[in-house]
């Protein structure tokens, strides 16, 4: 409280004694206690009334001693439990947070880690992952411009996140109490496999396996890759101290469509500690993308020769070569390719009306272009009897799919009548079409796409020739061919939208996040924020189901499954406004990453140690750390000087008082017939 405000209280005072010294006693008639008694009320009336006013801040000074904080991080995850640490690790948590000693000098402060960051729970060593470099980050982001030391019980053995050994803060000394027995055992281990999620039927799929050993000795061992029981792959190797590691890589047979799952074995006659790791599943989805083209024409080409090999030269594509009288189905076909469709096709055309297959047609002097008017609406046709030699010229803006400039403007030029050609639908132009080095406004080749409708038409006879040219050049038929067989697999795609979309993987390991993601579409496919989807989880196996809400987010709905056990499960989404559903399998593979660990990893600790300026430590010598921390100068506690500033006018008793003598002093006054 500052001078001035002390002697405005003083003069306050005097200012609330004159003012009730002169209405009772200066000029009262009578003079006694209850005078006294009244002329005390209205001074602290006065007076309560005058701090009020000049309201004094009250300052009050206390002090606060602030220890430095020890987090004591214990890893949570299943990889102590399988290493035989689960009760020791309790034992040495209880004994750090629990010593009296530390707790006097330190802010004790316990966290678990698994793949999440916890604060205060106790260890139950049921985590599925472990993710040091986030606890790294959390401590961070509690503790900014801190220096003190951090307790890391822990095996040393990441499966999530950045190498942890520089995550922590320069001045955070870690001292990692190594759980687990350091002693070298020999282990055989598969520790990787590297295979695409898809294959094709029928094709060969590579997969690559990396097998490591552990131990001083030299080891003969057994790889094998097995689906269920049987036996697809077999191979020795030979392990010795110079030579720990291998990499493996096999052809495998996609022999049939869906989920296939399979398993990298890796045996010997070892005695080992830990056999989990010697076995890794994995799972590839075998997709049949065969295409059944029926390419019909009414007249001999070497045209068709040329395009029934460019396409079969994708194994998924195989070719039929029909006059227009034989096809008796369409849907034993993909894709329809009409070679220069005449009269004789109008059945055929009739058929497809009905059938919706994707077209490629081709045209050229033997055509009926009147036919063609009649039946599609993409191009209009105004054709003479005259022939002309057309060259192509490519689009670079071609966006409906990725094709490069293979050199159609070098090629050969096409035949085809003289006329004039009009794009009438939604349609994109790969090539263009020139006479002699001059541009007409005609197209060659032209796409388009109309909802799940595909058609594409090429303008020009003799495309053989550019077959021809492509392997002069290039001394292949590759790139000629390629273009051919992406303008199929865009004709074989449908891309038919559908209103519920519902987007997950075919397979997890278990232990792995498992996210679904769902859209819902109105009928202007427009995404609706307040779809009501829901989803029911079936274990094939158990037959237990599950059902789970879809959260709304960005422009998604969103649904976490966790916990699932390995095996084959359905599901079924659907949204509760339109009733519409989606229904779909995914399998989950028995892998848990935090068994495949024999040892810690002494090695990340030390540096983390040294990086740090901390030191390891061994749950034997527990009670050496506890007295290292103890007596480290460099952690002391610090007394901070806190002070309190109340302004007066925030006390409410002082209010209180002001009503109760001015209550008292009128009730005293009634009584006494004085008013």
């Amino acid at each position: 409280m500052t001078t001035s405000t002390v002697l405005l209280l003083i003069v306050a005072a005097l200012v609330a004694f004159a003012l009730s010294f002169l209405q009772y006693f200066f000029k009262a008639r009578k003079k006694g206690r209850l005078q006294f008694f009244l002329a005390f009320l209205r001074f602290c009336t006065w007076f309560a009334i005058f701090v009020l006013l000049i309201n004094p801040v009250i300052t009050r000074t206390s002090f606060e001693t602030i220890k430095t904080p020890l987090p004591v991080l214990v890893d949570n995850s299943q990889s102590i439990q399988e290493l035989g640490q689960d009760s020791i690790t309790k034992e040495l948590y209880k004994k750090i947070i629990g010593n009296e000693k530390l707790n006097e000098k330190f802010d004790v402060q316990p966290f678990t880690f698994d793949e999440n960051f916890n604060s205060g729970n106790e260890p139950d060593f049921k985590g599925k992952q472990t993710h040091i470099d986030q606890a790294a980050q959390d401590l961070k982001q509690l503790y900014r411009n801190s220096n003190y030391p951090v307790v890391l019980l822990t095996d040393g053995n990441q499966t999530l996140g950045n190498d942890y050994v520089y995550s922590f803060n320069e001045n955070t000394a870690v001292y990692p109490v190594v759980l687990g027995d350091t002693t070298l055992y020999p282990d055989l281990k598969v520790n990787q496999v590297n295979v695409n999620k898809y294959a094709l039927l029928k094709n060969k799929f590579p997969v690559e396996v990396f097998v490591q050993y552990s131990g001083n000795k030299n080891v003969n061992a057994v790889f094998s890759i097995m689906q269920g029981n049987k036996v697809l792959h077999k191979q020795a190797i030979t392990f010795t101290t110079d030579k720990k590691a291998e990499a493996v890589t096999v052809l495998l047979n996609a022999e049939r469509v869906g989920v296939q799952a399979y398993k990298a074995v890796i045996t010997s006659s070892l005695q080992e500690k830990n056999t989990y790791n010697n076995t890794k599943n994995f799972a590839v989805e075998v997709i049949d993308q065969r295409s059944e083209v029926a390419l019909v024409s009414s007249v001999n080409h070497p045209d068709l020769g040329a395009l029934k090999r460019a396409i079969e030269t994708n194994k998924q594509r195989n070719v039929v070569i029909l006059k227009p009288s034989e096809v008796k189905s369409l849907r034993d076909y993909n894709v329809l390719l009409l070679y220069q469709p005449d009269a004789s096709f109008r059945g055929l055309l009739e058929q497809n009306k009905t059938a919706g297959l994707n077209t490629l047609t081709v045209t050229g002097l033997s055509t009926d272009f009147n036919l063609l008017n009649q039946y599609q609406d993409l191009l209009g046709f105004r054709m003479t009897g005259q022939k002309e030699d057309y060259t192509a010229k490519y689009n670079p803006m071609f966006n409906l799919f990725s094709v490069e400039d293979i050199g159609f403007g070098q090629f050969p030029p096409l035949q085809h009548p003289f006329g004039t050609i009009t794009v009438k639908g939604n349609a994109s132009v790969l090539l263009g079409a020139n006479v002699r080095n001059t541009e007409t406004e005609n197209p060659m080749f032209v796409f388009s796409e109309k909802g799940a409708l595909r058609n594409a038409f090429l303008l020009g006879e003799n495309i053989w020739k550019w077959r021809m040219e492509s392997h002069l050049d290039d001394k292949s038929f590759e790139k000629f061919d390629i273009f051919i067989d992406k303008t199929i697999q865009f004709l074989a795609s449908n891309s038919k939208r559908k209103s519920l979309v519902v987007n997950h993987e075919n397979f997890y390991n278990s232990g792995e996040f498992i996210s679904i993601t769902a859209q819902y579409f109105n009928k202007n496919y427009e995404f609706d924020e307040n779809a009501r989807i829901t989803l029911q989880l079936k274990n094939k196996t158990t037959g237990k189901t599950k059902t789970y809400d879809f959260l709304k987010g960005n422009n998604e709905y969103k649904v976490n499954l966790d916990g699932l056990e390995a095996g084959q499960y359905q599901i079924i989404a659907k949204e509760a406004g339109s009733n519409t559903s989606y229904s779909g399998n995914f399998e989950v593979l028995d892998f848990e990453i935090e068994k495949q660990f024999v040892n810690p990893d002494l090695t990340r600790l030390q540096q983390t140690a040294n990086n740090t300026g901390g030191t390891v430590f061994y749950p034997d010598n527990a009670e050496a750390l506890i007295e290292k921390l103890i007596a480290d100068e460099n952690y002391k506690a610090v007394q901070k000087e806190v002070i309190k500033r109340s302004p007066l006018i925030d006390w409410v008793w002082l209010l209180v008082i002001t009503a109760i003598t001015l209550a008292a002093e009128w009730f005293t006054r009634k009584y006494n017939g004085l008013l």
